[in-house]
């Protein structure tokens, strides 16, 4: 029995879209698929991989699974080729590179379990907002 590997021939565009194209077509693919609490986390300055994480919510594993394949499209639209596209087979967490952006769709319990929202905003917020919030809510 042998299986071919599934090879993605990387390509950008001459000029490359722009970081706001890029994340306008992701937010597009995901909108049309109805993906579930999209979130963009900028990492520049925090990772030298990528400028912006998207991390989103899908219901089902074929959601999650079809969530990425139209990610996939959208960037193909503007001329981009994923550097890779990883966890298809199970579909629990399936990510996206498309070098500035990097799109993990998830099932709602990996995305508790791993908690990459909260892993790249620490230290976001200055030291007492989360107190001074919690006062807020209390009233």
């Amino acid at each position: 029995m042998s299986n071919q590997a599934h090879v993605i021939k990387t390509r950008l565009p001459d000029p490359p879209p722009s970081v706001d194209k890029l994340l306008g077509a992701v937010r597009s693919a995901i909108e049309e698929l109805k993906g579930k609490d999209a979130v963009e986390i900028d990492v520049r300055g925090k990772s030298s991989v990528t400028d912006y994480m998207v991390v989103v919510s899908g219901t089902s594993t074929r959601h999650v699974k079809s969530i990425a394949d139209e990610v996939v499209k959208f960037a193909k639209g503007l001329g981009v080729m994923p550097l890779g596209v990883e966890g298809e087979r199970e579909a629990e967490w399936v990510l996206v590179d498309l070098a500035d952006v990097i799109v993990h769709v998830m099932l709602p319990r990996v995305r508790e379990f791993y908690a990459l929202e909260r892993l790249w905003t620490v230290g976001d917020q200055p030291p007492g907002d989360d107190e001074a919030e919690e006062a807020e809510q209390a009233q």
